[in-house]
């Protein structure tokens, strides 16, 4: 027992005496101190230390040799601490200055890893994800033969999806809201369509596609008997469209199911 309370006791110190050290070193006014325990916190992976005394070294640092490497410190600091914002915002401000810099291939594979990693659900906004697309693109068009350059594109890809997506799930919302205050249904037909011309080499182009055939299908059941033959008949142009894109498709018993039914009440109903 004697021994728990001792060690805790000397862990208590070194901490008192840490946290005192790490005061003394912040109303220092010795800037190669501060950057050398800036350097020291970092590589103790003490980053909250590391951030607040490089925030305040780096305007500083301008013009002389530490320059770059106190910016990119700072960016590495603000990524490892999981603040992958400001991470980003450093490592653009580094390879923005500093375009030939020793850590410019680095710092613009994090700017975009670092948006990658933030990037939210599909179903949220996608500010992020953009800007993590753009800042990927720039990685593979200036440095296309780096080792990280297949990652990059992997990346991108992964987050291209993400995006596609959510242009799925907006157009399965609008066909969810039906005649809901207006014809939800073109809508969807409409998100879909502009989703595959966006990600035509996606792996929810056959998902979009039965989208628009059920859209224009519960559309023309819920159509007056008058535009009905006209809406029947473009459920039987949509049933041609997915079966000839995809004749192997997941969907292929639905989508025979519209069919039928739709060349029945062509068949049936009458023409104006």
């Amino acid at each position: 027992m004697r021994r728990v309370k001792l060690i805790c006791f000397l862990l208590l110190t070194l901490a008192l005496a840490s946290c005192s050290e790490y005061n003394k070193i912040l109303k220092s006014t010795d800037r190669d101190l501060k950057y050398s325990y800036a350097k020291k916190y970092f590589n103790e992976g003490k980053y909250s230390r590391s951030i607040a005394l490089l925030e305040e070294l780096v305007p500083f640092m301008k013009g002389t040799a530490y320059a770059e490497e106190s910016l990119y410190l700072l960016a590495q600091s603000h990524y490892n601490s999981r603040d992958y914002f400001s991470a980003t915002q450093s490592f653009t401000t580094y390879y923005t200055s500093y375009p030939k810099g020793e850590y410019a291939e680095s710092a613009l594979f994090y700017s975009a890893y670092g948006m990658y990693l933030d990037s939210p659900d599909s179903r949220l906004d996608q500010s992020k994800t953009y800007t993590a697309i753009i800042e990927f693109q720039k990685y593979i068009e200036r440095y296309p033969q780096t080792e990280r350059a297949e990652q990059a594109k992997d990346y991108l890809f992964e987050l291209q999806e993400k995006l596609a997506l959510k242009e799925l799930q907006a157009a399965q919302l609008y066909l969810n809201l039906g005649n809901y205050m207006g014809n939800n249904y073109e809508a969807a037909v409409i998100t879909a369509r502009e989703a595959m011309k966006s990600y035509p080499y996606s792996k929810y182009m056959e998902d979009y596609q039965i989208i628009i055939l059920r859209a224009r299908y519960e559309y023309a059941q819920r159509s007056t008997l008058q535009t009905q033959p006209e809406r029947y008949r473009m459920v039987v142009d949509e049933y041609f469209n997915y079966t000839n894109s995809f004749p192997e498709g997941k969907y292929r018993g639905e989508a025979e199911g519209y069919y039928k039914e739709a060349q029945n009440k062509i068949d049936v109903l009458p023409t104006t």
